[in-house]
């Protein structure tokens, strides 16, 4: 269902039976893992008006990583973390 890069490659789904018997399937809720449990690479500065995508691709060389910073962070909305000269932790990536 997800790309082996998605942070929802691991999450487990679930199903519901809509009204007309028809199933639906959905993914069980994700949940930040434990601050500092992730391996950091480094503390990087953020750049005035960088976007979180363009801040993955800097630091770990691909945009659709930018939810790896995010946990890093202990941050659920990553667009939070974007403050000029605010450093971020940046994890080593997951294969």
């Amino acid at each position: 269902m997800f790309a082996s890069t998605s942070r929802y490659y691991s999450i487990n789904q679930g199903t519901y039976q809509l009204p007309d018997g028809r199933l639906a399937a959905y993914v069980l809720r994700r949940f930040l893992p434990p601050q500092g449990s992730m391996q950091a690479i480094a503390q990087v500065t953020v750049a005035p008006a960088e976007r979180i995508d363009v801040f993955a691709a800097r630091t770990l060389g691909d945009a659709e990583h930018f939810w790896l910073i995010a946990d890093a962070n202990a941050a659920t909305d990553p667009e939070t973390l974007l403050v000029a000269g605010q450093p971020l932790t940046v994890p080593m990536p997951t294969p």
